[in-house]
């Protein structure tokens, strides 16, 4: 069964920026991630934006996955400063990780010119029956990011409903 026919489930975007949260910068990349979720075949069930502390990125994902969302996909956060947390928090979530996503979305954004793509810590996995993708925080990171997701996502949100069986 095609899967671009059907809608793939619902998605969530959690945004972590300071910035966005306390007011001092307008989120530019939830929408953008909302706008190709929903190209893709995704529900969004919406944006949330978090403060970069472990706390509260970890505790939007857990909202996530208990809310039953499929996807969840975190913008920003990802690189090497010691402000930059997504990764650490997200790995207390995970069940499973795909490291290999993780590294195609790598790859694909240094080969774009997104060096924070490049650079970014993010990972990927599961917790549940959730799908967890950290992308990097730069309008072209996640643009490449989504792009990249675009092929694999499908295969993986149907392993984890059922629906593809081999």
């Amino acid at each position: 069964m095609e899967r671009s026919a059907q809608r793939l489930g619902r998605a969530l975007v959690v945004i972590v920026d300071d910035r966005v949260v306390h007011g001092e910068h307008e989120d530019k990349t939830g929408p953008l991630v909302t706008e190709l979720l929903e190209e893709a075949g995704f529900i969004v069930d919406g944006v949330v934006a978090v403060s970069g502390e472990a706390v509260a990125i970890r505790n939007a994902l857990n909202t996530a996955v208990i809310g039953g969302v499929d996807l969840v996909v975190t913008v920003g956060g990802t690189g090497v400063s010691p402000r930059d947390a997504t990764p650490d928090a997200t790995l207390g979530v995970l069940d499973r990780p795909i490291p290999g996503i993780a590294e195609a979305l790598r790859a694909s954004g240094l080969a774009a010119g997104a060096v924070d793509a490049g650079i970014s810590r993010g990972l990927v996995g599961v917790s549940g029956s959730t799908l967890v993708v950290n992308l990097a925080g730069s309008r072209a990171a996640v643009r490449d990011g989504m792009a990249t997701l675009s092929a694999l996502v499908p295969h993986v949100i149907g392993e984890l409903s059922g629906l593809d069986e081999d």
